[in-house]
């Protein structure tokens, strides 16, 4: 078994070589089958996390680019033609693990439980930001990788398409929080219907954000098996 984030010696891409550069240099290394792992949700306080593996193998994807650059019609295009003809995966990890394992244990495990899951073994993977310890092939972390590389921003579109329409679907259970609209990010908007109506059991509450509107008269309640994570929900980074 083959562990660690070591980068293939001699196949390293140009700083001109495009999105696809990485898998073209993996390739010529040795390595045919690479797939992309990215995640949607990260810094919501509302809503799973989706993490999606993609291996492009060769296929190129017109227009492709990171899902926070893309239109919510050109995402859902590109969507579409990568699910038809790529081989993919995609994980919903449910806010209530979140606030039970803890934000990055819950992506960190997502991203290794999502690449099990797909129809072909990957040769090697490409994280976005950070490494994913313990995969059993070769793999590498590359900053801002779902701008950089192709198979990465693959799995952004497949991640943000998949979290914004269950998103949608969440907000005919709660209209009051406007889910459809910000996605569970703390928006101004959101944080005022979270100061109205309290947090509902899609919010995550071991942001503080969301723990600071669960109080009796002694201060701030803590959930049963919740971890401290003392995290902040951030805004929508698209």
């Amino acid at each position: 078994m083959i562990t660690g984030t070591r980068r293939p010696v001699r196949f390293t891409p140009r700083r001109d070589a495009g999105m696809y550069g990485y898998e073209r240099a993996l390739a010529h290394g040795g390595f045919a089958r690479v797939a992309g792992v990215d995640e949607a949700g990260r810094g919501a306080c509302a809503g799973p996390l989706v993490v999606a593996a993609v291996i492009l193998d060769g296929l190129k994807v017109p227009g492709l680019a990171d899902s926070k650059l893309l239109t919510a019609a050109r995402r859902e295009a590109l969507y579409a033609e990568i699910t038809a003809r790529a081989v993919w995966s995609v994980l919903v990890v449910p806010s209530a693990e979140l606030d039970r394992v803890g934000l990055h244990a819950s992506n960190v495990t997502g991203m290794r439980r999502v690449l099990r899951t797909l129809s072909v073994e990957p040769s090697y993977v490409l994280t976005d930001g950070f490494g994913v310890p313990g995969l059993e092939v070769p793999s590498l972390r590359v900053i801002k990788g779902d701008r950089a590389v192709a198979c990465i921003a693959a799995a952004s579109v497949v991640a943000k398409v998949t979290r914004d329409r269950i998103m949608a679907d969440l907000h005919g259970v709660y209209p009051q929080y406007g889910f459809a609209v910000h996605k569970g990010y703390s928006t101004p908007e959101h944080m005022a219907a979270l100061a109205s109506h309290g947090p509902c059991p899609e919010h995550r509450f071991s942001f503080v954000n969301v723990r600071a509107r669960v109080a009796d008269g002694s201060g701030v309640v803590a959930l049963p098996g919740m971890v401290n994570n003392e995290q902040m929900g951030g805004e929508d980074e698209r």
